[in-house]
């Protein structure tokens, strides 16, 4: 069975639907302490250890 490959650019997204919207004002008005971070595990100092900060980041050019 192949399956169909989709690919957005960021500027042209499909549009959220109204139920997508209300559910995102709807996350985004909890406060931080109702958010259940139980099942994501904290990072240790072993795994900081070697971490780069800005390792992708390649700023844009300015067209003169």
């Amino acid at each position: 069975m192949k399956t169909k490959m989709v690919r957005y650019a960021p500027d042209n997204l499909p549009l959220l639907t109204k139920a997508q919207r209300t559910r995102l004002k709807a996350l985004a008005a909890r406060p931080d302490s109702e958010i259940d971070i139980s099942d994501i595990p904290e990072m240790t100092d072993e795994q900081w250890k070697d971490a780069n900060r800005g390792h992708f980041y390649r700023p844009c050019r300015t067209l003169r």
